[in-house]
């Protein structure tokens, strides 16, 4: 089986491509996400304390993290490693890694995400009061399409 669980955060804004196929434009969206390590028994500052994970994004999910996430941004994705190779400009063998994204989701309430220091897009309008833990819904985004009231 070949399933991944990261959290982590995006450490740049989202690279986003669009690929020319038989059913019309299809989103490709590229971003690393930094995801803390278990921290050793050593106490030397020194050691690298994040694993940076890219990740693949493609279609609806892609469209999804072109909108809403943004560098700082805390998520939680789903998916598959894939491993490739291709040839560069040099004629040098490149090796690639990658996870394919197949689901993603905020991993904090824009409260907390604030007091972070992340980036979080702004809202006039919030549909829930802040401190009750749950996330507004971003613009955008049709009400009427939700499955709960």
């Amino acid at each position: 089986m070949n399933k991944v669980i990261l959290m982590g955060r995006l450490t740049r804004e989202p690279d986003v491509r669009y690929s020319q196929g038989a059913d019309g434009s299809l989103a490709v969206v590229r971003y690393t996400l930094a995801v803390d390590r278990r921290r050793a028994r050593t106490n030397d500052s020194n050691d690298q304390t994040a694993d940076f994970i890219s990740c693949v994004a493609f279609g609806k999910s892609g469209e999804f993290a072109e909108k809403y996430f943004h560098q700082g941004t805390k998520v939680v994705i789903t998916g598959r490693i894939q491993t490739g190779s291709y040839t560069n400009r040099d004629g040098q063998k490149v090796y690639t890694t990658d996870v394919v994204v197949e689901d993603q989701e905020f991993a904090e309430s824009k409260a907390s995400a604030d007091t972070n220091g992340s980036y979080t897009p702004t809202r006039s309008n919030p549909t829930t009061p802040a401190g009750e833990g749950f996330m507004n819904i971003p613009d955008g985004v049709d009400d009427e399409g939700l499955p709960f009231n």
